[in-house]
């Protein structure tokens, strides 16, 4: 099937910097948002200053309030707001591949991304895009690569040929459960490095943890039906240690802020959302998820990162493949 028309739901950063990594990559692109400050602005002067400043937009990227006739789409909206942007457009998605960009679990319902878009729209094919990328890179045109994983091979690799051009790299994956899952709960960690950082406590410590995240990742992806070989990819490894280690990754500053005793602000963080229905999971599956529970007394405000550190570093030694 042809695959020259794209619909980005979603105008903020995220789907902004997509869309432009869209039409680099020669695609017609819909860049479909709520605002109509921002829809005029994209149409008339190239730009989404609101979400996406000093970016100027390519003329193949026009924006919309309703998703038009496209050959696929892409879903660019936070986590916990998939459900309504499902309800609000799923009928400009029906038989079409969409693409999942959303790094979060719902709450409630503890839904991936892709049980939530079966559910609204059973009839859309998914695929799930995740990675070490930041919007501002993407749509800068800076190097960058990311996983694109779907159950069918070879529409796969088409839709990431589709959306490839010279600075954004797109590699086909077929386990689309692995690399969702480890793109949600990488976002926990990183509040949690985040809070190391704040409150001082080191390098070594955060590497530390980093390294016992991997493991923890690890255990929770494959436990769920992942598998172990995706975490050692671009989704897994490649995208916590950037979430983990950088200031422009939001739950990594949330957990700065936590860290330091300080209030994190309205910032949205999806791993602060994201961490209570990871808690759910783990718990009902019996599984061993220590720095996810850390992360939930933390969020609670029922203990300090400080006394978090100091408990992890008192549980009984072990051998390190365990």
């Amino acid at each position: 099937m042809p695959l020259e028309r794209v619909a980005v739901i979603g105008a903020g950063a995220w789907g902004t910097a997509l869309a432009q990594a869209a039409a680099l990559a020669g695609r017609q692109v819909t860049l479909v948002g709520r605002d109509p400050t921002v829809i005029t602005e994209i149409n008339e002067w190239h730009g989404n200053s609101v979400h996406l400043p000093c970016v100027t937009l390519l003329p193949a990227v026009t924006a919309s309030a309703v998703v038009p006739d496209a050959d696929f789409v892409i879903l660019a909206v936070p986590a916990q707001a998939s459900r309504d942007a499902l309800h609000q457009h799923g009928a400009g998605m029906r038989s079409k591949p969409v693409v999942l960009t959303a790094k979060g679990l719902e709450h409630g319902s503890l839904k991936r991304q892709s049980e939530v878009l079966a559910e609204i729209v059973p009839s859309a094919t998914p695929y799930v895009l995740s990675g070490p990328s930041f919007a501002a890179d993407v749509a800068a045109g800076r190097p960058t690569a990311v996983t694109l994983a779907g159950d069918d091979a070879e529409q796969t690799s088409a839709i990431a040929a589709a959306l490839a051009g010279p600075t954004f790299r797109l590699y086909a994956a077929d386990d689309r459960l692995g690399v969702e899952l480890a793109g949600a709960l990488k976002n926990v960690y990183a509040v949690a490095c985040g809070a190391v950082e704040g409150a001082g406590l080191g390098a070594s410590a955060r590497s530390a943890l980093l390294a016992r995240a991997f493991a923890e990742l690890t255990r929770l992806v494959v436990r769920m039906g992942g598998s172990a070989h995706t975490l050692t990819g671009l989704a897994g490894l490649g995208d916590l240690t950037l979430s983990c280690t950088s200031t422009q990754s939001r739950n990594y500053r949330y957990g700065v802020s936590l860290g330091r005793g300080a209030h994190p602000g309205s910032e949205l963080a999806e791993g602060v959302l994201t961490a209570p229905v990871a808690k759910a999971l783990a718990d009902e599956l019996r599984i061993d998820a220590p720095l996810i529970d850390a992360v939930n007394l933390l969020l609670e405000g029922n203990t300090s990162i400080a006394d978090i550190v100091a408990g992890l570093m008192s549980r009984p030694l072990k051998r390190e493949e365990n």
